[in-house]
């Protein structure tokens, strides 16, 4: 159903409205690996609903949402973009999310604020590196998903060898609720399983013209009435209510079997699996159905919550309840500093003053936009469930809350990912430093994920990141905004750990200059946290008979998370397990001071003692190559320290993955391309930490 996207909804007259009109509004996102074609299917999506009058195309760079001209030249999506459009009564908010791993900062910041999402997969590939990436991003956050199986028109496709991909490795209930209606360049349509009806897009139809509604192929209909009957009863073991029909009648009604797929969807016991060929326009009308019939609306998902003061609060999705809201993005742009925001209650209009919770400000909203990546309609409201964006608040980061002055309230921000590659930025002209300044502090407005900093041995100015490509982006940036910059060889960021486990450390802090002194005694074991590159910190108290008290026990703790910042090698301390044994206090001189003290004192020692370790970042490198080239490209990830972990074919070439550190996998797309004259590619996805080569210990 194609509507014009140029007029608003109306005004709810009614609070009845106002609710009738948050439960029709979808916030989704496209997650995918990259090249799966998720910016294609949104493309599709735009047009089929009107929200766009012609198609663009990836290869032409004439896409809405790749607008920014760095994606365009690259041919990815790199920065998370949000449109608005309507199908069948429905709005839909929707995010097209980079697929790139240097860029999944940008997804975890959408899947924040979005209450499903569409999984496209490579019909061919089925389940690659970033898609299992971006699919455990979602199950933090606990966003529904229904999965679209594109590309169904290219040699090689099989639905079958997808959903059972996705069965493997990212869920165990994948239920395909079409059935292919011809193969690879035959691909004509879908047999719709839970209605029973065949959709098909005849050759040669113009784009847009929709899709013909007919009865099942008769070729297909056993196949078909099979499959039907397979995927009632994979519903009725998994709900209650389903199972009840179906040992009632043998089978489940249309209703029935929609109505347990759509629970099943947002309980997250089961997949909806569809299939088709975005680029084609082959698949991407009933897609939007599902998606109005499966994922939630803001209503069917709980509560959103947060705290203040101490105290933890909740907010439904009530447009009349006090407004709350979630800054997601940040935006330099032409027509100002827009703020992208997800209203989770209350009602905001232009000219409303709102309270930053981060900073306890109050902020004046100017202008309230409605998205279409690059381009913006200006509306006077927007209500809980909305996605938006707005011009006014001047001090907003990623992560800011925005709510009612009356009604404070701080939501939980999305966590950035700590930056694992630095380069040095420095201006060619001494008169753009401070220039330099003002952009490096305007990208990390823009990207959390990026660290602007000083090498303290050069004193140059340092930016951080996630990968050479995001670096490569930002740094691109600085270059188009006007800024001639040199930019020094990229280098890793390394952290460290402890070598051996340290028993029965003691450690007494007393200080006394004059007035009430510092008093702390404790007694800590320190081992590292699993094996070498395990990840994370952990502290617990094993003192009985309150020798230590609890506030004490806290402010130990506090003191060794302050000795993480920086250990004897000089970087980060990560994979470290702190056990606090035994301690005493001095009635007058003890106090939280002494004791963080203590603590951090405590661990420092435990890391001289139990010897440092250095680790390095490592990724997983997937690499598709011709058959004639592995040899070479297997020789070539040795060298550079990789461990091979397999190779499997895949559609006349090979697939190799292997571990490499993260510093060797500098400028590997050139000797790929060298290696396979141009035909071998790769993605990578960070693995964690392991130990430095002897050679860097030290």
């Amino acid at each position: 159903m194609r509507t014009d996207l140029t007029t608003s909804p109306s005004t709810p007259t009614s609070a009845a409205a106002a609710i009738a009109a948050v439960a029709a509004v979808r916030n989704l996102g496209i997650l995918a690996h990259v090249d799966a074609g998720k910016t294609t299917v949104t493309e599709r999506i735009l047009f089929l609903t009107g929200a766009v009058h012609k198609r663009g195309e990836v290869h032409e760079g004439t896409t809405v949402t790749d607008f920014d001209p760095q994606e365009r030249d690259r041919g990815i999506t790199i920065f998370a973009a949000a449109v608005s459009c309507r199908w069948d009564g429905h709005l839909l908010n929707l995010i097209d999310t980079p697929g790139h791993v240097d860029f999944a900062d940008e997804v975890e910041r959408s899947l924040r604020v979005l209450d499903g999402a569409v999984a496209v997969f490579d019909a061919v590939a089925g389940v690659e590196p970033q898609s299992e990436s971006v699919w455990r991003q979602a199950d933090r956050h606990g966003v529904p998903r229904i999965a679209f199986v594109n590309k169904m028109d290219r040699p090689g496709a099989d639905l079958d060898a997808a959903v059972a991909s996705i069965r493997e490795k990212l869920h165990p209930a994948p239920l395909a609720v079409q059935l292919p209606i011809g193969r690879e360049g035959a691909f004509t349509g879908v047999v719709d399983l839970v209605g029973m009806r065949a959709l098909t897009w005849p050759a040669g139809a113009a784009p847009g013209e929709g899709c013909q509604v007919g009865d099942v192929p008769e070729e297909l209909a056993q196949e078909a009435g099979r499959r039907r009957q397979a995927l009632a009863e994979a519903v009725a073991e998994l709900h209650p209510a389903a199972l009840e029909e179906y040992c009632a009648t043998g089978t489940l009604t249309p209703g029935a079997l929609t109505d347990a797929l759509r629970r099943l969807t947002g309980s997250g016991q089961a997949v909806v699996v569809l299939c088709g060929a975005a680029y084609r326009d082959r698949g991407v009308e009933p897609l939007l159905d599902a998606v109005t019939a499966y994922l939630p609306s803001p209503l069917d998902v709980p509560p959103v919550r947060g705290e203040f003061d101490g105290a933890p609060q909740e907010r439904a999705a009530d447009p009349e309840q006090p407004f709350s809201a979630l800054v997601f993005k940040v935006t330099a742009s032409t027509t100002g500093r827009l703020v992208g925001l997800r209203i989770y209650s209350g009602t905001l209009r232009k000219g409303d003053t709102v309270l930053d919770a981060r900073t306890g400000r109050t902020e004046r909203i100017g202008r309230i936009l409605r998205v279409q990546a690059d381009r913006h309609t200006e509306t006077d409201t927007a209500a809980a469930g909305d996605i938006v964006a707005v011009v006014g608040p001047k001090g907003a980061r990623a992560g800011t809350t925005l709510c009612d002055p009356r009604a404070p309230l701080v939501l939980e921000p999305a966590v950035a990912a700590d930056p694992v590659v630095t380069v040095a930025v420095e201006a060619r002209r001494s008169a753009d430093t401070d220039r330099l300044a003002a952009a490096l502090a305007r990208l990390t407005e823009e990207d959390p994920s990026l660290v602007a900093g000083t090498d303290p041995e050069g004193g140059r100015r340092t930016l951080s990141g996630l990968g050479e490509l995001h670096l490569e982006v930002a740094v691109e940036k600085l270059r188009r905004a006007g800024l001639e910059v040199a930019v020094g060889r990229p280098r890793v960021a390394y952290r460290e750990t402890l070598a051996a486990a340290v028993t029965g450390l003691v450690l007494r802090h007393v200080k006394q200059d004059g007035g009430s002194g510092q008093f702390a005694h404790i007694v800590v074991d320190v081992a590292p946290l699993g094996e070498p590159g395990a990840d994370g910190f952990e502290f617990r108290s094993t003192v009985t008979g309150g020798r230590v008290p609890p506030e004490f026990v806290q402010a130990v703790e506090a003191g060794c998370r302050d000795a993480l910042a920086d250990g004897p090698l000089g970087h980060p301390v990560t994979g470290v397990r702190v056990t606090l044994t035994d301690g005493a206090t001095h009635v007058k001189d003890s106090s939280d001071l002494a004791f963080r003290t203590a603590g951090r004192l405590a661990l420092r020692e435990a890391l001289r003692r139990g010897g440092p370790l250095l680790l390095e970042p490592v990724a997983e490198v997937t690499a598709t190559v011709p058959p004639e080239s592995v040899g070479g490209v297997l020789g070539d990830l040795s060298a550079r320290r990789g461990r091979v972990h397999g190779s499997a074919p895949r559609g006349g070439g090979a697939v190799l993955t292997a571990t490499v550190p993260l510093a060797e996998l500098f400028g590997y797309a050139g000797a790929l391309r060298g290696r396979t004259q141009g035909r071998g590619t790769f993605t990578t996805r960070p693995a964690g930490y392991a130990p430095a080569p002897r050679a860097q210990q030290r």
